[in-house]
């Protein structure tokens, strides 16, 4: 009898997970904000594409958590920029990690001269390294001048998983915006979720399209990833992370499968 119920809850478990991968698959932009992102080129570079800047704390956070929304931008024909504030040096790495961010970039579709990565020294990778939040907002500023950025794309104020360096990036940027309003760049933040529903796979999708959907006011957009694949491919370039927890990581994360935006208000 025992046997007979775990077999029926295993195959209920397969269904459920092909069920939503399919559903994935089979996703488009959620039309809670159909025009994500909303901002056009200041440069007239192509009607209705945008100069969007993506800003992670280190080489890695663009293929475990913000694949999706890369996907989404470059098959869309938006200009993406990748500012990574940090080379990941906590393990003395730092140039490696550097080197396997481009190639993850490369397989991401993002092109090399898109990509800048900082490495300052009160920007070190690590728990018990608190980050300059000025020093910080000054690199975002200078690469939002540099390139003509119209949106803004970053870590919410958890950070997903919590790393303080994650938080640091959401809170220099909101800095950065609350004090240069006339800047008037559009930004948005990735949404944090909880633990159960971080390590679902795809089964999270109907979740984040029932959240984006009941969001009215256009400031939620889900943003399924159509070629999870591609989200492997990428992180297995960074070959000095690519440990079995990670690989695990990639297979059960909501983050493979699924963006949920957020727009900052600030």
């Amino acid at each position: 009898m025992m046997i007979t119920c775990f077999t029926l809850s295993a195959i209920s478990v397969i269904t459920l997970w092909l069920f939503s991968l399919w559903r994935v698959f089979s996703s488009s932009l959620v039309q809670a904000n159909p025009s994500f992102p909303s901002k056009s080129t200041r440069t007239g570079n192509g009607r209705g594409r945008s100069n969007v800047l993506l800003v992670v704390a280190h080489p890695d956070d663009e293929s475990m958590f913000f694949a999706p929304t890369i996907l989404y931008l470059t098959s869309n024909g938006h200009n993406l920029y990748i500012l990574c504030i940090s080379n990941g040096n906590s393990e003395g790495k730092g140039n490696i990690r550097k080197e396997e961010l481009y190639r993850a970039c490369a397989t991401l579709k993002v092109p090399l001269q898109q990509i800048k990565v900082v490495d300052h020294l009160d920007l070190q990778d690590g728990f018990g390294k608190p980050w300059n939040h000025q020093l910080l907002a000054a690199f975002v500023e200078e690469e939002i001048k540099k390139q003509c950025i119209d949106v803004v794309i970053t870590f919410d104020n958890y950070g997903v998983s919590g790393h303080p360096n994650h938080r640091d990036v959401h809170t220099g940027i909101c800095m950065l915006l609350r004090e240069n309003l006339e800047m008037n760049i559009e930004a948005w933040e990735l949404i944090s979720t909880n633990i159960f529903r971080k390590y679902i796979g795809p089964v999270d999708i109907w979740s984040s399209i029932s959240s984006a959907l009941s969001d009215h006011s256009g400031s939620i957009c889900c943003l399924p990833n159509q070629n999870p694949l591609k989200c492997y491919q990428a992180m297995a370039e960074h070959y000095s992370q690519w440990v079995w927890f990670r690989k695990l990581f990639v297979l059960l994360s909501r983050y493979t499968y699924v963006n949920t935006v957020r727009r900052i208000v600030y």
